[in-house]
This record gives C-alpha cells, structure tokens and sequence, in this order.
C-alpha cells in the first residue's frame, strides 16, 4: 500500500524510522523491567473479558 492510497482523514500515518532496530535487544530500564517482571510474578496478568472484545 503507498502512502497516496492511504486515508489519511481517518487514518493516522505513522512511519517508523529503520536506525530504532538498534534498541531491539538492549534493555533500556533493567531496574524497572525486574520490578515489572516481581509483580507479575507475585499478581499474575489480569483475566480478559472475552464480552468486551
């Protein structure tokens, strides 16, 4: 799809730059990913209501 054929009245455009891959593998707040990764652990991921979706 090119970006002429794209609706941009409803439609957002976003183009993501190619340099950002860069970050793909590093951990850029490890004190807060571990935080996050402890009470996830302890809490668990909330059940989804399938009625909303």
């Amino acid at each position: 799809m090119r970006l002429k054929d794209i609706n941009t009245k409803k439609k957002p455009v976003v183009l993501i730059d190619k340099s950002l891959d860069f970050f793909n593998d590093k951990v850029l707040f490890p004190k807060k990913l571990e935080k996050a990764n402890e009470m996830l652990k302890k809490v668990g991921l909330p059940k989804l209501d399938k009625k909303a979706l």
